[in-house]
């Protein structure tokens, strides 16, 4: 390999400025560009830095990359929070520019944390391969396991959603998303090792376990690890795309409930029809007895069930909730159980309403279901359902399988106009699919409306921005995945496992060193 004495990269600003490009060219790799080759080389580069970079200068190389990674990826937050939001230019800015800059800290603390633990290796023959191929890639996912929840979560843009169409696909359904960016990181780690180098021999064995690696992957892709349950299912997805600013607008609550109405009118030829979150913009209890008895009849009377998303109040408590309902031949209804900070609640609430006018949006104080309520019911199958962000929780999908045979999610990606956001947000969907190895629908209000199959392929899609019907047949499911019946166990074992070699490595008798 080459000497730390003699980088390819020697000047400080380089570092960084190089560090804030791989993070802001990552996004690129996701919906909607999929330019797959970045999800191995900003890592690579990232890596590359860190080879003979201080814990110092690894934090800030690591936090810049966050900057990029964020600043780029979610800069539709921005959106939600000026256009929807009623915040001013300058305060959303603001706004967002602090989020990304939080977010950002989680990759300093990747870098400053990998830097630390490769030169606890300082001595031992092989710290490079070491740090390339264990420490590096495990405290990344271990980091995004750790965002994946802290603070309510923000999994967005974790790297293994970028391979949802790649070689490395059938990993997810063993794995789940974090042991597919587990294994995409790895792969970056052998490209850089194969760059670093010299023998021939060594990049040879190295090039072959790059190409091992996806074709594990492909032939993990062709095992089909749950059944078709019953008869395939015609499903309906309706996408009303009536504006965002009128969702709460008593005066267009009756143009909104005619406009369902009439599109589900022609659909009655579907087995299922999905309506978005809140597509219904008003409680449940104010159209029980009128609109929805109305459409439960028509349903009814041409054997298709409908579920549409609507707030539901407990006239009791007060409390009220963002819910699936189920209406035609099998009632039911679902309360969604993870919130989003903000746009459903409002964290530290006593303080921060009133302050500004995102803090005080319409409908900001939902409460979150339980979380084993009972399973949806719909077309004769139980059903695994989310609205909106809930489904980029895979931990928390599989909590209603095995039981359920297919996947719903109502969303509302209205909030984010037109951004990167409605294209990510379907990419995390599609894994959802593909890690449980069950259709999904997905109807949003105003794209991407999608039905996609058990492997996470599309069926069928909407255009965004038009008053739009997507059509397709889904086969319902049984059976578990290894991802279904075991989570993310595994690779939190694998983590544990590879700080116990780690620290075991640290301790051992130091050796020479000779790659």
């Amino acid at each position: 390999m080459r000497g730390a004495a003699e980088p390819l990269l020697s000047q400080r600003h380089a570092r960084y400025g190089l560090a804030l490009l791989a993070g802001a060219a990552l996004p690129l790799a996701f919906e909607p560009f999929v330019f797959l080759p970045l999800a191995y080389l900003a890592p690579a580069l990232l890596f590359y830095l860190w080879l003979d970079a201080t814990p110092r200068q690894a934090l800030f190389s690591g936090y810049l990359f966050g900057l990029g990674l964020f600043g780029v990826g979610v800069s539709w937050v921005y959106v939600a929070i000026h256009e929807f939001g009623s915040a001013s230019v300058m305060l959303a800015a603001l706004l967002t520019a602090l989020f990304v800059a939080f977010v950002a800290l989680y990759y300093g603390l990747l870098g400053y944390l990998a830097v630390r633990i490769r030169n606890a290796l300082a001595r031992h023959r092989h710290q490079r391969l070491l740090s390339l191929l264990l420490v590096f890639p495990a405290l990344w996912i271990g980091l995004e396991w750790v965002r994946g929840w802290f603070l309510t979560g923000f999994p967005w843009l974790n790297l293994g959603y970028s391979q949802i169409d790649s070689g490395l696909a059938g990993y997810a359904p063993v794995l789940g998303s974090y042991g597919l960016g587990w294994v995409t990181l790895l792969g970056a780690a052998l490209l850089l090792l194969i760059l670093l180098y010299r023998s021939r021999r060594k990049q040879l064995g190295l090039l072959l376990l790059f190409v091992a690696l996806h074709l594990l992957g492909y032939g993990l892709l062709q095992i089909t690890w749950t059944q078709p349950e019953g008869q395939p299912l015609r499903a309906s997805l309706i996408q009303g795309n009536l504006p965002q600013a009128t969702k709460w607008d008593p005066e267009a609550l009756s143009k909104r409930l005619s406009l369902y109405r009439e599109l589900t009118e022609q659909e009655w030829n579907s087995d299922l029809v999905v309506w978005p979150e809140n597509a219904v913009s008003t409680f449940y209890h104010n159209i029980k007895d009128g609109y929805l008895a109305e459409l439960q009849q028509r349903a009814r009377e041409h054997d298709t069930d409908i579920v549409l998303g609507l707030p539901v109040m407990d006239r009791q408590s007060r409390a009220y909730y963002n819910s699936l309902l189920s209406v035609g031949r099998t009632p039911g209804m679902y309360h969604k159980t993870h919130l989003v900070p903000f746009g459903e609640y409002v964290p530290l609430e006593s303080m921060l309403r009133g302050m500004i006018a995102f803090f005080d949006l319409p409908m900001s104080s939902f409460s979150a279901g339980d979380p084993d309520q009972p399973l949806l019911q719909a077309a004769g199958h139980s059903v695994a359902a989310t609205v909106c962000y809930e489904d980029v929780f895979g931990e928390e999908v599989i909590r209603q399988l095995p039981e359920a045979t297919l996947m719903i999610n109502g969303s509302n990606n209205a909030w984010y106009g037109d951004s990167f956001a409605p294209h990510q947000h379907l990419q995390i969907a599609r894994m959802r699919a593909l890690e449980t190895g069950r259709p999904l629908l997905r109807a949003t209000t105003n794209g991407i409306s999608a039905i996609v199959d058990h492997k996470g392929r599309l069926i069928a899609r909407s255009v965004q921005f038009e008053t739009h019907v997507t059509r397709g047949d889904i086969q319902p499911r049984q059976g578990s995945t290894p991802y279904i019946r075991f989570g993310n166990y595994p690779v939190l074992l694998l983590l544990l496992l590879s700080g116990v070699v780690l620290v075991w490595l640290a301790r051992s008798r130091p050796v020479a060193k000779s790659d």
